[in-house]
């Protein structure tokens, strides 16, 4: 039986967003935009301060329980494509991920890391993710539990080749509308959008990215050296590519 709740597990400053836009266009699904935030932000006091904090707490529940209810109870209608960050999963051992299909989506760390310090100067390993990830990945082969690792670089390199492998694996038939979105964000957007999705309300599709020299910082050097195993483990296990 498919299961019905599809999780995306990801890092900040990936192409989440787009991919959670690419969902919402999919006659069969319905999308929800980082439903652990407020969890995350409420049960987190050792962490940087995000973008409208305080506005996102008091907005999201923070009982995971309640965001669980919700979620399994909008999968009662449609299929869900349930956008989350891989660091709002706080606990050691997530069953309830047990019962859906979890989707890891990796980016070179280098990457990743110059574009989240634009918003957040001085992230810590956790606060990018791929170390969460890579333990949720391994939290979820253990339990035999379904999980997909997608890389996005290889996504967008031939959007089209990638998401029809990837919706196949998935078990559900690829739709051509999942290459373009309307113009300016999404209904599902979390309140947090303007400080994040700039770029992506800008887009209409998956776009390729630009080739470019990045240098980072010694302290992001640092951490870019920490999550650097945690990505190429995970890279080892990508399934899809368009090479």
């Amino acid at each position: 039986m498919m299961k019905r709740i599809f999780n995306l597990l990801s890092g900040p400053r990936n192409i989440s967003t787009a991919l959670m836009y690419s969902f919402a266009q999919h006659p069969d699904f319905v999308v929800v935009d980082e439903p652990f935030y407020g969890h995350y932000l409420r049960q987190v006091s050792d962490r940087s301060s995000h973008p409208m904090d305080e506005e996102i707490q008091k907005a999201m529940p923070h009982n995971k329980d309640q965001v669980i209810e919700r979620l399994e109870k909008l999968a009662q209608e449609k299929l869900v494509f349930s956008k989350s960050m891989a660091h709002h999963c706080i606990e050691e051992e997530p069953k309830y991920l047990l019962d859906w299909t979890n989707i890891i989506l990796i980016r070179h760390p280098k990457k990743l890391i110059h574009s989240f310090s634009k918003v957040i100067p001085d992230p810590t390993l956790e606060a990018i993710g791929i170390k969460k990830a890579f333990g949720l990945y391994q939290f979820l082969k253990r339990h035999k539990a379904p999980v997909l690792v997608i890389e996005s670089d290889e996504l967008l390199r031939a959007p089209e080749h990638y998401l029809t492998q990837m919706c196949g694996v998935l078990g559900f038939d690829f739709d051509r509308s999942m290459l373009r979105w309307p113009k300016g964000g999404n209904p599902a957007d979390g309140i947090w959008a303007p400080y994040w999705y700039g770029n992506v309300h800008q887009s209409t599709g998956f776009l390729p990215q630009e080739s470019r020299e990045i240098t980072l910082s010694e302290p992001l050097e640092l951490i870019l050296s920490e999550a650097l195993p945690y990505y190429q483990a995970l890279r080892e296990e990508v399934l899809i590519n368009t090479k």
